[in-house]
């Protein structure tokens, strides 16, 4: 069913779990449909969240309208979120199509700029009854074969500063984490965390999981993290399953056979994710 995910991500930062949300590459209705499937299965909520740039190939309203029909045929909360969005308008447009959850990723910007920006968007999506994700501390994107050091490790008083000069509904911080895979093992700064803990219980979001450490994650959960967001991982998964598709199946030229197989063994991934986050069996 589709839900507003806040009173859930509130729920979990208390609770001790949180939930997961998977990159759905645009509206790919094999990987929707294969989060929806996972979470009926494991009595989970979910959250579907979506890249501007990866909406580019099928339009941002081909996403909601196959993430709101795939919700609305099971009955756990699924959520539908705009991840990193990168301005006022872009949110604007997440609102007017139906998202239940927006990202306003003002990092990049001087801690008072992102806080206005985040601040414009909380004023509107408040209206919508939609919750806000802002973010401080710029996540890197580490592109495949490109060594590159991330040191987005955020200092706690900017934190507290930005929560002075606006209030959004969740945060993402920078410990150390970034987007794609990480050379090597990444230097995860879980004190950074344990010190905002102690001037805010507002729901963190981590960023970045694929390649880290289990037991890091689950630290991170453990100190308010209630939203752990999985999407290189994904992609490569589904394209690696539709590949073994390809080569293993009679598929006589059946694209659904093959998205079929893909789907249903991403579900087994995205159900290994959601024992990690420590969901299951919470709805």
């Amino acid at each position: 069913m589709l839900t507003n995910n806040l009173e859930m991500l509130q729920r979990a930062s208390r609770e001790g779990f949180a939930i997961p949300a998977i990159n759905t590459q645009g509206g790919n209705y094999d990987i929707i449909w294969a989060c929806c499937k996972a979470a009926q299965e494991m009595r989970s909520p979910i959250i579907l969240a979506h890249y501007v740039a990866t909406g580019a190939f099928s339009g941002h309203d081909w996403f909601v309208n196959v993430a709101k029909w795939c919700a609305n045929k099971v009955d756990v909360p699924v959520s539908i979120h705009l991840d990193h969005g990168d301005g006022f308008d872009i949110c604007m447009e997440a609102l007017r199509l139906g998202f239940t959850s927006v990202m306003i990723d003002g990092s990049t910007r001087p801690i008072e700029e992102n806080a206005a920006m985040t601040g414009e968007v909380i004023k509107v999506a408040k209206h919508f009854d939609v919750p806000v994700e802002a973010e401080i501390g710029e996540l890197l994107r580490l592109d495949g074969g490109v060594p590159m050091e991330n040191k987005n490790i955020v200092d706690p008083e900017q934190v507290r500063h930005f929560l002075q000069l606006c209030q959004p509904d969740t945060l993402a911080i920078g410990i150390g984490n970034a987007h794609g895979y990480y050379k090597g093992k990444p230097d995860i700064h879980l004190d950074v965390l344990e010190k905002v803990r102690q001037f805010t219980d507002i729901p963190l979001v981590l960023h970045g999981c694929t390649g880290m450490e289990e037991s890091v994650i689950k630290q991170a959960i453990q100190l308010g993290v209630a939203k752990i967001n999985f999407g290189t991982e994904i992609r490569y998964k589904y394209v690696q399953h539709y590949q073994e598709g390809l080569n293993e199946l009679d598929h006589q030229g059946h694209s659904w056979k093959l998205s079929q197989y893909a789907s249903e063994a991403l579900a087994e991934d995205v159900k290994n994710i959601i024992r990690l986050s420590g969901s299951a069996g919470t709805v």
